[in-house]
């Protein structure tokens, strides 16, 4: 058998390689990976070399959304058989550290995490992954979707940070991916109105289809404006900026009400930008941030195989593996007009 790997060897640059086949360990599975979603990291490392200290050093491998099929197990494998199609939750992480013992793994500093410098991310044919990591997915749940599991988590947990609850009024800055999936954990944990913004029209009647309440096309309106007029002038009970935009991640302080909460998701290319805490003060308004996530594969596919969350609807184009380069390529040059991107792996 072969393991053929797409490698980013320059920036904007890919190429298909032959690798090693991987070799299991205790407790880990071959895993047939079937379908590969490219995420705004991929694309950044590809175009820039670097997010924020990772910095790609030599022939990298991205990816890290992704599901297949269970093809070979390790000594100590108890609960997946050959066959089984799972999700893998791209970060491994130490288990040992105060982090991983309270439940917040996603903060332990000695994360392994796919396509996160200097760890190889998975677009290739077969990976070893550990067990523990890799979510079996029902037969209702294709792979497709079980590769989407990866940024509705993020979006589940942002929902979750914030606190969205039952009858919540809400605005997403941002309708790229993760704000459309945080649209749907939103919609799916009970908030009645959710307003998106966003200034790229496709990604808004996107939001539109997945049940955003109304959209604003902040190059057309101002945004400010019109959530005052919306809510008479209070404001809203949860803000969640998605989009990562310095202008954006500036609005949140107007935008929420009294005694809301504001939920930082997006990562700005500036880290330090001017905000307006007295906004803040005055209104006692709370500020979350999210990091990935912890402890919400079982319950994203769950959503998706009851029927109470449709990822479908955010896949916008695909490829086949052997078009990766190609794939990167559209997603670079068609910002506009792209909300995700699959690999199939074929």
């Amino acid at each position: 058998m072969k393991n053929r790997a797409f490698y980013m060897t320059d920036l904007k640059k890919m190429q298909m390689k032959d690798t090693e086949m991987p070799i299991t360990r205790e407790g880990e599975v071959i895993v047939k990976l079937e379908v590969v979603g490219i995420c705004g990291s991929d694309v950044h490392y590809l175009e820039h070399g670097r997010i924020g200290d990772f910095v790609v050093d030599g022939d990298f491998i991205l990816g890290h959304e992704c599901a297949g099929e269970v093809v070979e197990l390790g000594p100590g494998v108890k609960h997946l058989k050959v066959g089984d199609r799972v999700a893998l939750e791209p970060g491994v992480t130490c288990g040992q550290c105060e982090f991983c013992k309270s439940g917040k793994y996603n903060l332990c500093p000695d994360v392994q995490f796919l396509a996160t410098p200097p760890y190889h991310g998975c677009l290739m044919d077969y990976i070893a992954y550990p067990e523990n990591m890799a979510f079996k997915l029902p037969d209702n749940v294709s792979s497709e979707e079980g590769a989407l599991v990866e940024p509705l988590a993020v979006g589940l947990h942002a929902a979750a940070q914030g606190g969205i609850k039952l009858g919540d009024r809400v605005v997403i800055l941002g309708a790229g991916c993760i704000g459309l999936v945080t649209l749907l954990a939103c919609k799916a944990y009970g908030a009645t109105e959710i307003v998106v913004v966003d200034i790229i029209e496709k990604r808004l009647e996107a939001a539109m289809k997945l049940g955003a309440t109304r959209v604003i096309n902040a190059k057309e309106e101002n945004v400010l404006e019109v959530i005052a007029a919306w809510t008479d002038g209070a404001g809203v009970d949860k803000v969640i900026e998605t989009a990562g935009s310095e202008h954006t991640v500036k609005q949140t302080p107007y935008l929420v009400k009294r005694g809301g909460t504001i939920v930082l998701v997006g990562l700005a290319a500036k880290d330090i930008i001017d905000f307006n805490f007295m906004q803040i003060m005055f209104k006692e308004a709370d500020i979350k941030s999210v990091f990935r996530y912890r402890n919400l594969y079982p319950a994203a596919i769950g959503a998706i195989s009851d029927g109470k969350i449709d990822v479908k609807g955010i896949v916008t184009h695909e490829f086949g593996f052997e078009e990766t380069q190609k794939a990167f390529d559209y997603v670079i040059d068609n910002k506009e007009d792209v909300v995700k991107v699959v690999i199939k792996m074929g």
